[in-house]
């Protein structure tokens, strides 16, 4: 099977969906944790949190993340993208340690070093499964 190597362009949209999804999360938790606790049942006190500096920059980063991630699975598998984007739990812990401080368990951290070492084996694989085509497939019928 032949591996075709990703490009540059598809290298920095696979970093931009590791780099925005945990900055989005961690903006997120640093504009609502300077909120008073929220209720469903207040609707307008979270429509109110959506116009905060920043729960709104966590907000427009996580629209780059979505984009990102709908564009590389428009060229990759999603047993590729997932785990190759995967890099941003540890990210997101160390945004979380040092920028929000908060405590992170031994047992965190090496939920996170397993996480990144299941990276290491997925990210050696192919990033789009090849598929026969449609007359490859009539000929292996007959």
């Amino acid at each position: 099977m032949v591996h075709a190597k990703l490009s540059l362009r598809q290298y920095l949209i696979l970093g931009s969906v590791a780099l925005c999804a945990p900055l989005g999360d961690t903006c997120l938790a640093r504009g609502m944790t300077a909120m008073p606790p929220l209720l469903l049942a207040r609707p307008v006190a979270l429509l109110a949190a959506v116009f905060t500096p920043w729960v709104g920059a966590g907000i427009v980063l996580l629209i780059g993340f979505f984009s990102s991630y709908l564009t590389a699975l428009s060229w990759a598998d999603l047993t590729f993208v997932l785990p190759a984007t995967a890099f941003g739990n540890v990210i997101v812990a160390l945004l979380s340690r040092f920028w929000l401080h908060e405590a992170i368990s031994l047992e965190r951290w090496a939920g996170i070093a397993l996480i990144t070492l299941g990276v290491g084996f997925v990210a050696q694989g192919p990033s789009l499964t090849e598929r026969p085509s449609p007359a490859t497939q009539e000929a292996r019928s007959r």
